[in-house]
């Protein structure tokens, strides 16, 4: 009960808050164990009768009826253990329910901040922690307050044997205690390092082209075995810790049975007590101790989720807390860009500075500078997946950032730079995985982007599964269905990244066709491109250079004050 005490006293989070949820279910485990272990007297007093009764009386009636008795007794604690399983069970799973999504969502804010040392592995943290914590291990727990109770009635049938088996219980609690510091350094240095060779692994399998072209596999398993090696050296150090400690406390275990029989058999032959007092005995000294033996074998499974559960909140304290924001109408596409300053974390110098600018509803502006210009990052700030440092960004006056992920998505459309899809079908990938989405809707994005005719001649059509991350696509054909999932739902913002990147001259011109279909049907876009050509139909042109806003304004202008030489820009801006 002690360790939920501890988990529920952390920082407020929605894993905090579950925690203290579980006093309710926690006490009804406990009122389950409370029976179970009374019921259990059951077999000592059986064992008692036997021996003291049966065999002197030679009644087999009595014999039966203790036997029929006893097995209904079990029966009935059987059914009540697993009551206390399903209740610990029941609030595992509404422990998922309440904290997985959280924990989803925090990943993701956690990888737009830069931090990719979480990855999917928060999720087996929760998984590791919600186990542990309604399983077996947690279990054991609820025994632990019995073995004074169970001392007690050693006690009552002879002091000496409540002695030998008190400093017994002692014995392997220290024991037990002495594992648990013994292992934790070296259990927590090799779980530590092999989360680094997973993650280390994945790494290199999304990069897998890179690695056999340029013949990189065998300097990276060296980086990997590193880590591996750490895994497994530290990890045979903590077994050998383990192995060393669970057999002394397996010998003492012993010795504790024979001393109890041998006390017994001697209290016997002096006349103390009864014959039928032997066993039972020994099956109360042995239900004492039993609950610290499986506390021992429960170690690591309960210092893993320690862990997993301090990782959780290290993850849950970086995430944006969850706001309740007004729903908000469909926005006209006004977009405004206010005094924006940023740098990613850990960065030394700004990667915009004092950003300025604005657009009407319906209007196309082209984005152009040299690389490191800061124009992706002006495009991730503008669809709010980074918050800026200073300013705002406002799409018909509300903060892009601040509005509700879910509501904003519907009106907005956004074609990074890299494009992905994830596993599932064409049609899935178009929709965002949206249960209400049509087939109406679906084909007239495709058909917007231009690459109706195109997922028709794939094998299955829309109904063809891309696999993980759309490999069954070339570079060019992720893009085109990429930018209908942009244009999916007639969004009234859409902001595209270099979206002719991986383009044919046949995706091309599909593109400069979609951009036409949206700006006519009052759709206010943003394109981002290195090659002019994609600005035919835009209304005003954004020149970044270092950071900052180095021209703005109709595209005719803009586009002739680009042509003259840069000298004769830095005098006229001196004027």
């Amino acid at each position: 009960m002690k360790i939920f005490t501890f988990l529920a006293n952390q920082p407020d989070n929605v894993l905090t808050r579950v925690l203290k949820d579980a006093k309710n279910p926690l006490l009804v485990a406990a009122g389950f164990s409370f029976v179970s272990n009374l019921l259990y007297l059951a077999l000592p007093l059986y064992t008692y009768q036997v021996y003291g009764r049966v065999l002197t009386s030679h009644s087999q009636a009595t014999l039966w009826v203790l036997t029929l008795v006893t097995l209904f007794v079990f029966a009935i604690s059987s059914v009540v253990d697993d009551y206390r399983a399903r209740i610990l069970i029941n609030y595992g799973v509404a422990l998922d329910q309440r904290v997985s999504g959280r924990v989803f969502s925090a990943l993701f804010d956690a990888a737009l901040k830069g931090d990719t040392s979480a990855r999917s592995q928060a999720l087996r943290d929760l998984d590791q922690f919600r186990t542990t914590l309604t399983g077996i291990g947690a279990a054991v727990f609820f025994d632990v307050p019995w073995i004074p109770v169970f001392l007690g009635v050693l006690f009552l049938i002879d002091p000496l044997v409540g002695v030998v088996t008190t400093i017994g219980a002692i014995i392997l609690l220290v024991l037990a205690l002495a594992q648990e510091r013994a292992t934790r350094p070296p259990l927590r240095d090799a779980q530590d390092a092999a989360l680094k060779s997973y993650a280390f692994t994945e790494a290199a399998l999304r990069n897998g082209e890179v690695v056999r072209a340029m013949g990189m596999l065998p300097t990276l398993g060296k980086a990997w075995a590193g880590h591996r090696s750490i895994t497994i050296e530290r990890g045979a150090t903590a077994a050998e810790q383990s192995n060393f400690y669970t057999d002394i406390i397996k010998w003492v275990r012993m010795v504790m049975q024979v001393l109890v029989v041998a006390i017994g058999a001697s209290l016997i032959l002096q006349g103390k007590i009864h014959s039928g007092m032997l066993f039972a005995n020994m099956i109360l000294a042995s239900r004492a101790l039993q609950p610290i033996e499986k506390v021992v074998g429960a170690w690591d499974p309960l210092n893993s989720m320690v862990r997993a559960h301090g990782r959780l909140m290290a993850l849950l304290a970086k995430a944006e807390p969850p706001t309740l924001a007004t729903t908000l109408p469909r926005p006209a596409g006004k977009l405004n860009v206010e005094a924006v300053n940023f740098a990613p974390p850990g960065a030394t110098r700004l990667v915009l500075a004092n950003v300025n600018f604005g657009i009407e509803p319906g209007e196309v502006l082209g984005v152009i500078g040299p690389s490191g210009a800061g124009k992706s990052t002006l495009a991730r700030l503008l669809v709010g997946i980074w918050r800026p440092l200073n300013g705002a960004v406002r799409l018909d006056g509300a903060d892009v950032f601040t509005w509700d992920r879910a509501d904003f998505g519907r009106y907005v459309g956004y074609l990074p730079q890299d494009t992905e899809l994830f596993a599932g079908t064409v049609r899935a990938n178009i929709a965002r995985f949206r249960d209400d989405a049509t087939d109406e809707q679906v084909v007239r994005a495709a058909q917007m982007a231009g690459v109706h005719e195109l997922i028709l001649r794939l094998p299955k059509g829309y109904d063809t599964d891309l696999g993980e991350g759309g490999v069954v696509l070339s570079a060019g054909q992720r893009q085109r269905v990429g930018l209908a999932r942009a244009m999916f739902g007639d969004p009234a913002f859409v902001v595209l990244d270099e979206p002719n990147a991986s383009l044919d001259a046949e995706g091309e011109d599909a593109l400069l066709k979609a951009i036409d279909t949206l700006k006519a049907g009052g759709s206010t876009v943003v394109i981002i491109s290195h090659k002019p050509g994609i600005f035919r139909t835009a209304d005003k042109l954004l020149v970044l250079r270092e950071g900052r806003v180095d021209l703005f304004g109709p595209r005719e202008q803009v586009m002739a004050r680009l042509v003259k030489p840069a000298e004769v820009r830095a005098v006229e801006a001196g004027r």
